[in-house]
């Protein structure tokens, strides 16, 4: 049984995913990476991209084979992707999802149709590809292109992935709203495989289990793609700060005060590519009050690291979907993304999702 996913959004974090699931394709025997190689009875050659969206004037009417490697996209990990040539990228509404710094990157195509055009366009679009699941990638700030997206989800009774920081499972309202439609969603944020946030925690716990107290944290996070360069526009990340602060609070025994703690994003360094640097710092106290601090520095590919979630996130709510599980799924989402509806410390939600994998419900 194939995994029939829309995608919204093709910019890298996609073509990361989709590039990564064609790699695998072609080497069967290889599943270096993969946090679980089998979800019930999915892998990765089960998924299948049926519909995609974007606003990129480049992008918009091309084949999605073709748009996955057009600029600003940055990720050429395979040649070509294979059993994606008939999927012609549809138009999405641009409402607030294009910043200032990334306009004349992404060149968004001049939009002359109404929003009720694009939406009738898009459902149709949706259900005509059989589409079970969209998937969300826009861009940081996005808040309400990503609204528009979780409306049109539930509108076609689509299971929802929300890859970004716009709170959607993890906001009551919204919660609610795919309960009642017994449509699952998993959100709110992806966390990297391997990411600075994953990392951050980690450290954090392993201080509070070892008796320690932390005073003071901060994580610094450049990178050169245009992830980076839309988050140059500080008014868009509010719910980004939020989200990647509360991943790392939530670890902490007695919270930090505002000024006392720093996770975020900070610059743009365009020959970094896909590369993220993240800078993390704790200081604190141990035995006899005695201070101590640790600094680290990790340096990774962003879209492998996204890739290496959402696999993971595809899967896991199709098995959703297959069991008539709706509402916020909350140890998939405790697991894969940086604010769910309710936090759990990483190796408690990894056991949590595997005892749900086995008995969701």
């Amino acid at each position: 049984m194939t995994i029939k996913v829309g995608i919204i959004g093709v910019g890298n974090c996609f073509a990361g995913l989709i590039q990564g699931i064609e790699f695998y394709r072609n080497n069967k025997s290889e599943r270096i990476g993969m946090m679980h190689e089998k979800i019930g009875n999915y892998e990765v050659e089960d998924i299948e991209f049926v519909s995609a969206f974007d606003v990129g004037e480049n992008k918009v009417g091309r084949p999605l084979s073709e748009a996955i490697y057009a600029e600003p996209n940055k990720v050429d990990w395979v040649k070509s992707v294979s059993g994606v040539d008939n999927i012609i990228v549809k138009e999405s509404p641009i409402l607030d999802g294009i910043g200032v710094y990334v306009v004349n990157m992404i060149k968004p195509i001049k939009q002359t149709k109404s929003i009720e055009q694009i939406e009738k366009e898009t459902i149709e679009e949706i259900e005509s590809t059989g589409t079970k699941i969209l998937m969300n990638f826009l861009p940081v700030g996005s808040q309400k292109a990503t609204e528009f997206w979780a409306d049109i989800a539930l509108k076609t009774n689509c299971a929802f992935i929300n890859c970004m920081p716009v709170f959607i499972a993890s906001n009551k309202e919204w919660a609610k709203r795919f309960e009642e439609k017994k449509i699952p969603v998993i959100g709110d944020d992806i966390k990297s495989q391997l990411g600075s946030t994953i990392v951050h925690r980690v450290l954090t716990k392993l201080c509070i289990d070892r008796g320690t107290t932390i005073d003071k944290t901060y994580q610094i996070n450049v990178g050169g793609n245009t992830d980076f360069l839309n988050m140059l526009e500080r008014s868009r990340l509010e719910s980004k700060k939020i989200s990647k602060t509360e991943a790392v609070q939530s670890q902490l025994s007695k919270r930090l005060t505002d000024k006392n703690i720093y996770v975020g994003p900070s610059d743009f360094i365009p020959f970094l590519s896909n590369r993220k640097l993240a800078f993390i710092r704790v200081e604190g106290k141990m035995f006899a009050e005695i201070p101590f601090n640790m600094e680290l520095r990790l340096d990774v590919d962003d879209k492998a690291n996204s890739g290496g979630t959402s696999i993971e996130a595809i899967r896991l709510i199709q098995l959703a979907l297959d069991r008539g599980i709706g509402g916020p799924l909350i140890y998939p989402s405790a697991y894969l993304m940086k604010h769910p509806p309710q936090q759990f410390g990483d190796e408690e939600a990894r056991k949590k999702l595997d005892e749900w994998i086995s008995n969701p419900k």
